[in-house]
């Protein structure tokens, strides 16, 4: 097969502030990536326009069949109407709009939507640090805290598509978080916590990253705040391996740029209280950085399409049956 025959698919991951798009084969091997801003207060067309302007230049530099597209976006997604149901207050005209059908519209292909964190889930395990992984518990620690959940050899999202949410679980002390509730995890493992807890200790306002050089350099409070993240997050493993019996843990986000703080704190705490099941759980750092939500979007695309195909021959012998 020539490289102009070769299936390509399209995978875009739209962030608040940056747009990463990717152009991938149909192994999903990246064969070329950008990035953009977002103009999220401009709303949904302008954010899904940026994004296509973006991947314009890597459809003509590289050869090949554009098969399908697959978006990541923050907030909560309706993957099957292919529409934003809620987004947060940095996008603007961008819950209700129909993101498949724009980018469907636009490049003439099939289009796929799915939450952020579960196309970064989705693409470690098809590409990944886990790849191939059956039970994986995907982390994201960003600005935020998300979660998601594979299990059995696929994605688990719930009836309302919010499984694996564990960052807005509560139980995590009595600290208020910025959806309105109290105690969830988000206050203790997001890189905007992390700054707010170092800044509760110190009176001293730093980044999650400058917290992490802190530590680094044997700032105790810094260590303390860090030493609290992995606590949280270790209970978060023991209370989701006890429910789905998960057997892996993948974190990304840029907050796992700190994984030499992170770890060991995860690592101590679930050694002290193990899932219920005795077997320990394996703790991975995520492997895609910054590729990983738009190569699970284009794994989504991949899986979309060929579901498609296979489903063509069946639904024409109905047709012809009737």
């Amino acid at each position: 097969m020539s490289a102009h025959d070769r299936t390509l698919f399209a995978g875009v991951d739209i962030g608040g502030t940056t747009t990463q798009v990717v152009l991938c084969d149909d192994d999903l091997t990246v064969l070329d990536r950008a990035e953009t801003t977002t103009p999220a207060a401009r709303g949904g067309q302008a954010m899904v326009d940026a994004a296509l302007g973006a991947l314009a230049p890597l459809l003509r530099r590289v050869p090949g069949r554009l098969a399908g597209a697959g978006v990541g976006a923050a907030g909560v997604v309706d993957s099957a109407a292919g529409r934003i149901l809620v987004a947060s207050d940095s996008f603007r005209g961008w819950a209700g709009f129909p993101v498949t059908a724009a980018v469907a519209d636009a490049l003439g292909v099939p289009a796929y939507l799915d939450n952020d964190v579960n196309a970064f889930l989705r693409g470690e395990v098809s590409s990944g640090a886990v790849r191939g992984e059956r039970d994986v518990l995907g982390i994201a620690l960003g600005t935020g805290v998300g979660g998601a959940v594979w299990t059995d050899g696929r994605l688990f999202a719930g009836p309302h598509g919010a499984a694996g949410e564990i960052g807005h679980i509560p139980g995590f002390g009595d600290l208020g978080c910025t959806c309105g509730g109290r105690g969830h995890l988000e206050t203790l493992a997001s890189g905007r916590s992390i700054g707010a807890r170092y800044a509760d200790r110190t009176g001293r306002r730093l980044t999650a990253r400058e917290v992490a050089d802190a530590a680094a350099h044997g700032d105790e409070d810094a260590l303390a705040v860090y030493r609290a993240a992995g606590a949280g997050l270790a209970r978060a493993v023991v209370m989701t391996a006890g429910l789905v019996d998960i057997t892996t843990v993948v974190i990304g986000g840029g907050v796992s740029r700190a994984w030499h703080l992170l770890e060991p704190a995860v690592l101590a705490r679930l050694a002290e209280e193990p899932p219920v099941s005795g077997h320990p759980v394996r703790l991975v750092r995520a492997g895609l950085g910054t590729d990983a939500v738009p190569v699970g979007a284009a794994a989504l695309a991949r899986l979309g399409t060929a579901s498609a195909e296979d489903a063509r021959p069946a639904l024409s012998a109905s047709a012809r049956e009737r």
